[in-house]
C-alpha cells in the first residue's frame, strides 16, 4: 500500500462531508472496531428488506466513500462503512469468507423505492472505480460497484435446529428464516425485486453444476475442488487432448494493495514459475493463462495422487503405526530432495506446506500452488502471506527472500509427516521461552507415542531454528535421515515420561486463574469468552456456554477447596439461572436445558445454595420442546442421561420417569437389523443430515447405547438392556481392525474417522467398556482395548480438546483404567497429558491453549474447560464429567 493511501482517514472524510453540508446536523455517527455507523436522527430503520452494498479497493476506497457521501447525506437512509483502509483490505482479503467479502459500504434504504433510486444514483457516481464483485449479492449493472441483496437490517438471531445461533429474517407469516450469507445470490422467494432486470453475466465455473462451462475455448470444468474469496480451483478436461487438468481462478481486485496489485498478479507469477520448472518433474506442467468474464485463469496439468495433508491421514489409517513410520521416513527424504531441486533451478518456494505438495501414486511428491514462489530473475513482491506454523517467522514480516525460510518450512512439513501435526504455539506474555525451546518440549513429549527414530527430533529442530543463519541445510537433514531407522519401542514404555507433577499442577493452576479472571458477569451476552469460528450456541449451555465452565470449576472446588471459588460459582450459577427459560427447554445434554440444569444443580449442591438447586430442578422438569433428535448432544438420549444424573442425586421419581420415557422413545425409533440397532437422523431434525446413521458417541449409536445401558439399570426393563446390547452389536459389526487397532467410521461403510469422542474410537470405546462391564461379553471389552491403541497411535496428531482431541481421548483411557484396573491405561493417559501440557502458552499467571482453529476459548467442547477437566482427572482420579456409571 502506498503511503498516500495509508494516510487517508476515512472517518475524517465523513466529518468533512458532514460539516460541508447543511444536512450534517441531521446525522449521528458512532464507531466500533470495524465499522463507522451513520444514521439519521429521525426515523426508525426497517428490520429487513433490500439493502445495498458498495465494494472498493484500498486504493479506491477514499474516492468511493467521498462520492457515496455526496449522495447518502442528502437522503434519510442509514448506512455504515469500514472505518479504515486496513479494514477495507481485510474485507477484500483472500481469507475473508465469501459471504462477507467486499462489503465496504452498506446502505439500509427506508423503502424498496428508495433502494432502487439510491442504487441508480450510487452506481452513476461510482462508475469506473475499482472494487471486487460481492459474491453474496447481485450487481446492479455490469461492472458496477453497487450490489443488492434481501436481508436483515438489524441483528436478530435465533437458535436453529443444530443448536447454533443464526441470523434470521421473517417470512410473510412472521416465521423465522435463516438469513444466509453465502457466496451466492439467493433472495427469498417472497421478496419482490425492485431493481431493473439483472444484466446477464458470463457463466462462471462455480455455475458448472447447472451444466458444463467451457473456459478459454478449451477447458471444460467438471467440478470444484474448493471455493475461496480469491476464486475457485476446479477439475476439468482439456477438450483438445482429453487430459485431466486443474484450473485456478483469480477474481479482480481481491487482495488489492494501494497500487492496484491483486490476486491476478499472484496467478501470473505462478504461471511464470511453472514455465521455469517445465519438464523437470517437480511441478505441474503449465497449459494456458487466459481471461474469461473478466477473471484470470491458469490451466495446468492435474497431478495424480493426493495432497500430502491427506496422504498423512489416509496412509496412517490404512497401514498402521509401524508401517507408517517407515513410509514417513522415506517420504521426508523425498521432500528434502524436492526442495533442493527447486532451489537448484532458481526457485524459492515461500509456501512449502502439506497443502501445497501432492503425493503421486508412486510415492513421489510434486509441488503445487506456487503462487508465492519467487524466481531468481524475478523482482519479489513483498508479502506477509503464508501459512502459520509452516512459514518462517521472518517470512511473515516482509523479510527479504531467502532459501533459509524454505528450510524452516521443510522442517515444519517434516514434523507434520512424522508427528501428524505442527503444534500451535500461541504467543506467550512475557515471551520468556523461545519458539524453538517450546517446540523441543513438544517433540520430547511426542517421544513415547511416536517412537521417533533417534536424531529426527534434532533434525526438525535444526531446520526450524529461530535464527535463519543457524538453520540446518538440507544436506545435513539428508544425513540425519540416512542414519535414522524406525524403532520398535512399545507404546507406554518408560521412555515416554509423563508430565512432571509441577508441570501439571502449574498448568491446572494457570487454567483456573484464566477462567476466574476472564469471567464477565456484567456482560449480558456471554459469561466467559468463547470461540465462534465454528458457530455460536446459547450462552448458557454445556457445549459452548457457561454451564460447561461452571461444571468444571465446581469440580475443582470440590477437589481443592480453593477459597476463591464459592463466590464465583454462586455468581456464575445465578447469571445462568436468570437467563434460562423454565417454561420450555431444548432437548439434549450439550445443547439442551437439562444439561444446563445438571451443572446448576451440582453447583448449588457444592456451595449449599438452595435457590440454585431449586432453580436447577425447575429447569430440569420444565416441558421440553418437541424434538425428533435421538442423540446425546441434541436429543432424547442426552435429556434422558441428565434426568438419570438428577435421579441419582435427588432420588426424585419424576426424573426416573423422564429417563424411562426417553428410553422408550429410543426403543420406538430404533431400526433393528441383523447387524444391530441404529438410529437415523430424522429429516425434521437437521435437513442436511437426514437419513445419516452415525456410530459415534456425540451423535450416534455409541452415545445412545450408553444412555440405554444406564437407563436399564434404573428402569429394570429388559427392552432397554436388549437395545443397548444391539447397539453394541452394531459397533462390533462395523469395527475396522488394523493389527491390534480398532477404528470406526462416522457411518457404516465410510472410511474410518479419527479416534475422537465425537465420532471415533474414543467415544465408541467409552460405551463398549461399560457394556463389557455389565454383560461380561469379551468381544466388547476386546474392542474397547483395541480402541485404546487407536487413541495412543494418533496422540501426536490430535488437537487438545474434548470433542475432537486429547482431552476426550485421555478421559477414555482413564475410564479404561478404572474399568479394568490395568495401570497401563493411566500411564497412557499421562502421556496424553504430557502432550497437552507441552502445548500450553503461559500468559503471566494464566495458561491458555489453542482450539482446533487456533483460537483461545473457555468452553467445554472445544476449549479450556474441557482440557482442565481431563487434567484434573489425571491429578485426582475423580469421575468423568457428563457420565452416569451403570452398576457393574
Amino acid at each position: 500500500m502506498t503511503s498516500h493511501a495509508t494516510e487517508v482517514d476515512l472517518q475524517g472524510l465523513l466529518d468533512q462531508a458532514l460539516h460541508a453540508t447543511a444536512t450534517g446536523a441531521r446525522w449521528t455517527a458512532d464507531t466500533d472496531e470495524v465499522w463507522c455507523r451513520v444514521a439519521p436522527r429521525s426515523g426508525a430503520r426497517r428490520e429487513q428488506g433490500w439493502k445495498l452494498h458498495l465494494s472498493a479497493t484500498a486504493a479506491s476506497a477514499p474516492t468511493v466513500l467521498a462520492k457515496a457521501l455526496d449522495v447518502l447525506l442528502l437522503e434519510e437512509s442509514a448506512f455504515k462503512f469500514a472505518r479504515s483502509l486496513e479494514k477495507v483490505s481485510a474485507l477484500n482479503s483472500r481469507a475473508t469468507p465469501r459471504g462477507n467479502s467486499g462489503k465496504f459500504i452498506t446502505v439500509y434504504p427506508r423503502s424498496d423505492a428508495d433502494a432502487a433510486r439510491l442504487a441508480e444514483k450510487l452506481h452513476r457516481v461510482t462508475a469506473g472505480l475499482a472494487g471486487p464483485r460481492i459474491l453474496s449479492d447481485q450487481p446492479y449493472a455490469a461492472h458496477s460497484l453497487v450490489h443488492y441483496r434481501y436481508g436483515s437490517f438489524v441483528g436478530r438471531r435465533w437458535l436453529a435446529d443444530n443448536g447454533l445461533l443464526v441470523w434470521f429474517i421473517e417470512d410473510p407469516d412472521g416465521n423465522p428464516v435463516e438469513d444466509k450469507r453465502t457466496g451466492q445470490y439467493s433472495p427469498p422467494p417472497w421478496a419482490v425485486c425492485p431493481f431493473p432486470a439483472a444484466v446477464p453475466v458470463p457463466p462462471r465455473p462455480a455455475d458448472a453444476a447447472s451444466g458444463p462451462v467451457l473456459l478459454g475455448g478449451r477447458f471444460e470444468v467438471r467440478e470444484a475442488i474448493r471455493h475461496t474469496n480469491k476464486g475457485g480451483v476446479y477439475r476439468g478436461t482439456d477438450v483438445r487432448t482429453g487430459a485431466a487438468v486443474v484450473i485456478k481462478e483469480a477474481r479482480p481486485h481481491v487482495d488489492a494493495d494501494g497500487v492496484g496489485r491483486d490476486v491476478r498478479d499472484w496467478l501470473r507469477a505462478e504461471a511464470r514459475t511453472l514455465e521455469k520448472l517445465q519438464g523437470l518433474g517437480l511441478a505441474p506442467e503449465p497449459l494456458a493463462l487466459f481471461e474469461h468474464g473478466g477473471h484470470l485463469f491458469l490451466a495446468q496439468e492435474q497431478v495424480p495422487g493426493v495432497a500430502l495433508r491427506t496422504w498423512v491421514a489416509e496412509h496412517f489409517r490404512d497401514v498402521g503405526g509401524e508401517r507408517y513410520r517407515a513410509d514417513a521416513l522415506a517420504l521426508v527424504a523425498r521432500l528434502v530432495d524436492l526442495v533442493v531441486a527447486a532451489h537448484a533451478h532458481g526457485c524459492v518456494l515461500r509456501d512449502f506446506t502439506p497443502g501445497n505438495v501432492m503425493v503421486r501414486p508412486d510415492g513421489e511428491p510434486r509441488l503445487i500452488d506456487l503462487e508465492l514462489a519467487v524466481l531468481e530473475d524475478d523482482s519479489a513482491r513483498p508479502t506477509r502471506l503464508g501459512t502459520p506454523g509452516f512459514s518462517a517467522p521472518e517470512r511473515l514480516t516482509d523479510a527479504p527472500v531467502s532459501p533459509t525460510a524454505d528450510y524452516y518450512s521443510l522442517g515444519a512439513t517434516a514434523c507434520f509427516v512424522l508427528a501428524g501435526k505442527v503444534p500451535n504455539l500461541l504467543p506467550e506474555e512475557p515471551a520468556t521461552r523461545a519458539a524453538e525451546q517450546r517446540l523441543a518440549a513438544w517433540l520430547a513429549a511426542c517421544t513415547g507415542p511416536l517412537r521417533l527414530p533417534d536424531g529426527l527430533a534434532d533434525m526438525v529442530l535444526g531446520l526450524m531454528k529461530d535464527d535463519p543463519d543457524e538453520r540446518w541445510k538440507p544436506s545435513r537433514a539428508r544425513e540425519a535421515l540416512r542414519k535414522a531407522t524406525p524403532t520398535a519401542r512399545p507404546a507406554g514404555d518408560a521412555a515416554a515420561r509423563p508430565a512432571r507433577d509441577d508441570d501439571l499442577d502449574g498448568t491446572v493452576a494457570g487454567l483456573v486463574n484464566h477462567l476466574i479472571d476472564s469471567m464477565t458477569p456484567a456482560d449480558d451476552r456471554r459469561l466467559w469468552p468463547v470461540s465462534t469460528t465454528a458457530g455460536e450456541t446459547d450462552p448458557c449451555t454445556v457445549q459452548q456456554g457457561a454451564a460447561g465452565v461452571l461444571a468444571v470449576l465446581t469440580r475443582y472446588w470440590e477437589l481443592t477447596g480453593d477459597p476463591r471459588l464459592p463466590e464465583l460459582i454462586s455468581t456464575a450459577g445465578h447469571w445462568i439461572a436468570r437467563r434460562v427459560d423454565t417454561g420450555s427447554t431444548r432437548a439434549g445434554l450439550h445443547f439442551g436445558g437439562r444439561g444446563t440444569a445438571w451443572a446448576l444443580y451440582d453447583a448449588g449442591r457444592a456451595i449449599d445454595d438452595r435457590r440454585l438447586t431449586d432453580q436447577a430442578l425447575t429447569l430440569a422438569l420444565a416441558p421440553q420442546q418437541s424434538t425428533p433428535s435421538h442423540d446425546i448432544t441434541h436429543g432424547a438420549a442426552g435429556s434422558g442421561l441428565a434426568a438419570l444424573h438428577l435421579w441419582h442425586r435427588t432420588g426424585d421419581p419424576r426424573f426416573a420417569e423422564l429417563a424411562g420415557d426417553a428410553a422408550d422413545r429410543l426403543v420406538a425409533a430404533a431400526d433393528r437389523e441383523q447387524s444391530g440397532a441404529s438410529w437415523a437422523v430424522p429429516a425434521e431434525a437437521v435437513a442436511q443430515e437426514a437419513g445419516k446413521r452415525y456410530l459415534g458417541f456425540a451423535h450416534g449409536t455409541a452415545g445412545i447405547g450408553f444412555f440405554l445401558l444406564a437407563a436399564a439399570a434404573v428402569s429394570q426393563r429388559p427392552e432397554h438392556m436388549e437395545l443397548a446390547v444391539e447397539a453394541g452389536e452394531l459397533l462390533v459389526a462395523n469395527a475396522v481392525l488394523t493389527g491390534p487397532v480398532a477404528h470406526w467410521p462416522a457411518q457404516a461403510a465410510d472410511v474410518p474417522t479419527a479416534p475422537y469422542w465425537c465420532h471415533g474410537a474414543a467415544g465408541v470405546g467409552t460405551f463398549l467398556v461399560r457394556l463389557w462391564q455389565v454383560t461380561g461379553d469379551g468381544r466388547f471389552g476386546e474392542l474397547a482395548r483395541r480402541a485404546t491403541h487407536a487413541v495412543a497411535e494418533r496422540a501426536s496428531r490430535a488437537a487438545l480438546t474434548q470433542c475432537h482431541g486429547l482431552a476426550g481421548n485421555g478421559d477414555f483411557l482413564l475410564d479404561m483404567a478404572d474399568a479394568t484396573g490395568d495401570p497401563a491405561y493411566r500411564v497412557m493417559a499421562a502421556e496424553l497429558a504430557h502432550l497437552v501440557v507441552a502445548e500450553r502458552a503461559n500468559r503471566h499467571d494464566h495458561v491458555v491453549f489453542p482450539n482446533e482453529y487456533g483460537d483461545v476459548s473457555t468452553s467445554w467442547s472445544d476449549g479450556i474447560a474441557g482440557i482442565l477437566a481431563f487434567l484434573l482427572r489425571v491429578r485426582h482420579a475423580d469421575p468423568r464429567h457428563w457420565m452416569v456409571q451403570p452398576p457393574a
